[in-house]
């Protein structure tokens, strides 16, 4: 299902900040190289996650699901001066692929990779979050959100990526073991007292969850 009208996606795009040259470089290698490249976040995704970046500036942030790094770079611009990026990545090819662009960044000193299963990992981080973006596999989406919730701090940011999961979720019957995970997380929030939420129709849909 096409989720935004191409056109629209194109003007919005023409009207919208360039990427820099590394993200641009990012961008380009992943759609040329990947196989799965239609994960990468994109230019119009990439700089909505630079902007709320930039408008929460903040000190720790907390990315499940590297890719190749694209993201992780866009989110790493609001960071304060002491501010700290963690990102999580399965595949230690993809792992090994964004490092290699986080070291030719600005943010070389502030982007901390880890390799290997998300949900092991979140608990071993001693850290509290400002910002937290949930772009990992979609069956655990759930447990990545009540994983991190307890560390996000009050007045803190959750994004989570693909909750439109290619229009599968509009469907009269959900099917697909990742779009029934989905809605299955959606359904999740909106039944919280302790956050606030708007779903976005960008891409394939973000959420921007604020806990209260």
């Amino acid at each position: 299902m096409e989720l935004v009208n191409k056109l629209v996606q194109q003007y919005a795009e023409k009207y919208t900040s360039a990427e820099d040259v590394l993200i641009a470089e990012v961008g380009m290698y992943t759609y040329t190289n990947h196989a799965h490249a239609q994960m990468l976040s994109g230019h119009l995704q990439g700089k909505f996650l630079e902007m709320i970046s930039c408008m929460l500036r903040p000190k720790r942030i907390l990315e499940v699901g590297t890719f190749t790094g694209y993201s992780a770079l866009c989110l790493a611009k609001g960071l304060v001066d002491d501010g700290i990026l963690h990102t999580i990545e399965l595949r230690e090819e993809d792992a090994a692929t964004a490092k290699s662009f986080f070291d030719r960044s600005f943010y070389k000193n502030k982007i901390i990779i880890h390799v290997g299963e998300a949900l092991d990992i979140i608990g071993e981080i001693d850290e509290t979050w400002d910002l937290v973006f949930l772009d990992a596999d979609k069956e655990n989406y759930i447990n990545y959100f009540n994983r991190v919730m307890p560390k996000v701090k009050p007045n803190g940011f959750i994004l989570a990526d693909n909750v439109l999961f290619h229009g599968q979720v509009l469907e009269d019957e959900i099917k697909g073991k990742n779009a029934i995970a989905i809605q299955a997380f959606n359904d999740m929030l909106l039944e919280r007292k302790d956050v606030e939420r708007m779903l976005l129709p960008l891409r394939d849909g973000v959420f921007l969850i604020r806990k209260l």
